[in-house]
């Protein structure tokens, strides 16, 4: 297990410095640290929030933003519609209100800086978040490894950080991206019309043309067994998969 750097024990207060709606159902909000931290892309805060009665609920996120020496991080939470947390954040948060978080959290599902071997990046609607810090810290890092991602949403518009991936794919042709769009026609004639499936993850194996020596993939339970199944009848090894489950 790779070390994931210092996990403080203590919790810390953050003031949200903006908010932006991604999509219909995920916001990002950027959170001004009080105690800035050195995090590596795929690491995770867990957030606390007390209600007035002295009630506390806590749910962990994973961070969008790349590791760099700002004292703000990006976090992007999608709204469940049974969720304890994430309707606070989308009906009630507001820019300048205090959030409690420590982190930065996770040792196992982190970016390969020092490598330059191709990776796979899979991710379901927020599981995007922590492979768009991949993302981000390999433009950082001006690193050249050839990387495919393969976003599955529901409709074009759920895609989330759409422009920034398509303009990414447009200037960095050591970049791919395909989507899986599953309730509706895909606006691009590459990408796919159907749920992740197989074929669809050996596809982008082939794509990249040399075998991936790391597989990242997030999202919901049933999500990963399908990407995590398709990587393994690819022919890749269970060791250079990687996973991130959040239930479902």
């Amino acid at each position: 297990m790779t070390e994931g750097g210092p996990q403080p024990a203590s919790w810390q207060t953050c003031i949200i410095a903006e908010i932006i709606q991604q999509t219909p159902s995920i916001k990002s909000f950027f959170l001004r640290l009080s105690e800035p931290f050195a995090h590596i892309a795929g690491q995770h805060v867990d957030v606390r929030l007390t209600a007035p009665d002295g009630y506390v609920a806590m749910r962990s996120y994973s961070i969008a933003s790349s590791p760099s020496a700002s004292n703000i991080i990006e976090l992007a939470v999608e709204r469940l519609p049974d969720g304890e947390v994430s309707p606070f954040f989308h009906d009630i948060a507001a820019v300048g209100d205090e959030i409690e978080l420590r982190g930065p959290l996770g040792g196992h599902f982190l970016w390969p800086e020092r490598s330059t071997a191709p990776v796979l990046l899979i991710g379901a609607g927020s599981g995007v978040v922590p492979l768009m810090a991949m993302i981000r810290r390999r433009g950082d890092l001006a690193q050249t490894v050839p990387t495919a991602l393969l976003v599955s949403s529901r409709t074009q518009r759920d895609v989330l950080f759409a422009d920034e991936l398509f303009s990414l794919e447009m200037a960095d042709p050591t970049f791919k991206l395909a989507l899986a769009i599953t309730r509706e026609a895909p606006a691009r004639a590459c990408d796919f019309a159907r749920r992740i499936d197989n074929a669809i993850v050996a596809e982008l194996i082939a794509g990249l043309h040399h075998v991936p020596a790391y597989v990242f993939i997030c999202g919901s339970n049933p999500f990963v067994d399908i990407a995590a199944d398709g990587a393994l009848m690819a022919g890749l090894d269970a060791a250079v998969i990687k996973t991130e489950r959040y239930g479902g």
